[in-house]
């Protein structure tokens, strides 16, 4: 089952949640933070813990005739229309891409799925904080913050979104922000620099499916525009 694959790499951060907890116990949030900080960085060694998306939702459309090039990909529970120059990879979150730069200068794509509530079921406490399905989870988590934390679900979700964050390139230029297309809502982190765009996406359909869409654009073809065409062809297989 995909979703105890992705209990796997999960396990550590979620233990060190449960460290949280302890701390947080006998600490206040000030020691908290620091705990937190000491067991998978600051905000001036990883930015993006301290960084959220802008307040502004963005509407865009998809782009018709970009999409008629786009080339259909099948995998065993989703299918995605791609551009021809990249690789595809279905992967579930590992260390090697999310946690280490990639040498290589290739354009690749790699791709998650999770199916309705995946999250919730990994760790059902964050119930109790009212986080019902996977749009509320990837929401709280996109907007947690290193230096806003003052509780054990605080925590939990800014060690997850160290988690879920892969190579973006210098997070210093980074730009977050959230969305809405074609009944599919989320989140993107990218950056546009040479000699290559990255673009990290949360996606959650109407029926709460899950895609995680990380794009390693190693040469400048794509731009917002061309990036929310593809996410508008994501499509869970019955």
């Amino acid at each position: 089952m995909a979703s105890k694959r992705f209990v796997k790499y999960l396990t550590a951060a979620i233990v060190l949640s449960l460290c949280v907890a302890f701390v947080a116990k006998f600490a206040g949030p000030n020691i908290l933070r620091q705990y937190i900080s000491f067991g998978i960085g600051s905000c001036k060694n990883i930015p993006i813990l301290c960084m959220q998306p802008d307040e502004k939702t963005f509407l865009p459309e998809a782009d018709k005739e970009y999409r008629d090039i786009l080339v259909p990909q099948t995998f065993p529970k989703f299918s995605i229309s791609a551009p021809k120059g990249f690789s595809l990879i279905q992967e579930l979150i590992k260390r090697r891409y999310y946690k280490k730069r990639s040498k290589g200068k290739g354009s690749v794509i790699y791709l998650i799925y999770q199916e309705p509530q995946a999250l919730i079921r990994l760790y059902p406490d964050v119930r109790k904080a009212g986080v019902k399905d996977n749009r509320e989870f990837i929401r709280r988590m996109s907007y947690a913050n290193l230096s806003g934390i003052n509780s054990i679900i605080g925590a939990f979700f800014v060690i997850m979104k160290s988690v879920f964050t892969p190579d973006i390139g210098n997070q210093l230029s980074a730009k977050m922000i959230k969305f809405k297309i074609e009944g599919k809502a989320g989140f993107i982190n990218y950056n546009l620099a040479k000699p290559g765009n990255y673009f990290d996406c949360i996606v959650v359909d109407k029926q709460d499916n899950l895609f995680k869409v990380y794009i390693k654009d190693g040469s400048n073809q794509l731009d917002l525009n061309k990036v929310f065409t593809i996410i508008s062809t994501l499509k869970p297989l019955d």
